[in-house]
């Protein structure tokens, strides 16, 4: 038996995008130990993962915070991981690799760059579909590959009847109106007035509901929506999957809940601008779908409400 290693530090839409290559590894490991490195949102998140057995946390601290390197590549180390599969992919976890295995190829580190198509170049190679990318590099890790095209987050779901019968959650429609401060450009402006049409032609039908995090619960009085808390505080990542795993539908800019609900098998749609493309970072499932558009401003809630009726049934 083996110890084998995973990256995968974040955020929260690459964890569930990461699910199904996580479980590849898994099973392509059945007689070994798999243990993953990631950050602290997401250290009680992956103890409920079934395929791994031990998380470490990495506080991601300063590269120059000297002791905090040495002491957790010694925790590393002592290990003494067969095999690391990065799924992170990122100038941290190079930095790391250069650390744990400085002269190895892709038979002891899985990566983007070990693992990268002859005559490419990664800038090139990073253009592809997120998940086409993480079937590349298993597939060139010699892998057999079921999982990691066709995700599923439902691992990450926890028991939450206590919460829908506060809020008498029976059949509602989920909206995540918020983005990050720092990413405006990701936020559709016309909830308010989807929910006036939902509310229009479907009366008491459903119920609208908002999951604010907690950064957004004061946001979240802006629109006309029950904002679902618990204890006056945001749900935990395990009790927001279950709330949008029962939901009817979900109606999301372009963040975490948004990918959650795509990997959870969800009707719904994501609204996309032109920050990136729904292609690029595989959001599109059965049951969820993209409206691409060069502008948000200019995506009326009237063609948005016309996709949900078109899928809500």
């Amino acid at each position: 038996m083996s110890n084998i290693l995973i990256i995968k530090h974040g955020s929260l839409g690459d964890i569930a995008q990461a699910s199904g290559a996580i479980q590849d590894i898994s099973e392509n490991h059945l007689n070994d130990q798999i243990h993953i490195l990631t950050t602290k949102p997401y250290l009680e998140l992956f103890k409920k993962n079934p395929n791994i057995h031990n998380v470490i946390l990495d506080k991601r601290l300063s590269r120059f915070n000297l002791i905090y390197l040495y002491l957790l590549m010694k925790n590393l180390k002592k290990f003494k991981f067969t095999k690391v599969y990065d799924l992170q992919n990122s100038s941290r976890t190079s930095f790391y690799k250069n650390i744990l295995f400085p002269k190895s190829g892709s038979s002891e580190w899985s990566s983007s760059l070990t693992t990268l198509p002859k005559d490419i170049v990664k800038e090139e190679f990073d253009k592809n579909p997120v998940l086409d990318r993480f079937a590349h590099q298993l597939k060139t890790s010699n892998l057999t590959i079921t999982h990691t095209m066709n995700p599923n987050f439902s691992w990450a779901c926890s028991e939450i009847d206590e919460i829908k019968k506060n809020y008498n959650l029976e059949k509602y429609i989920l909206l995540f109106p918020f983005c990050s401060e720092h990413l405006l450009i990701k936020r559709w402006p016309f909830y308010n007035e989807l929910i006036q049409l939902i509310k229009n032609k479907y009366k008491d039908e459903f119920k609208i509901v908002t999951a604010p995090g907690p950064s957004e619960i004061k946001n979240s009085k802006d629109f006309d929506a029950e904002p679902i808390l618990l204890n006056n505080k945001s749900l935990n990542i395990s009790q927001l999957a279950t709330l949008i795993k029962d939901s009817a539908f979900v109606v999301a800019n372009d963040t975490g809940p948004a990918h959650m609900a795509a990997h959870l098998n969800s009707k719904g749609i994501t609204l996309f601008g032109a920050h990136t493309t729904a292609h690029k970072v595989s959001i599109e499932r059965e049951n969820f779908k993209a409206i691409q558009v060069n502008d948000l401003y200019k995506l009326s809630a009237e063609k948005v409400f016309e996709k949900l009726i078109q899928k809500i049934n």
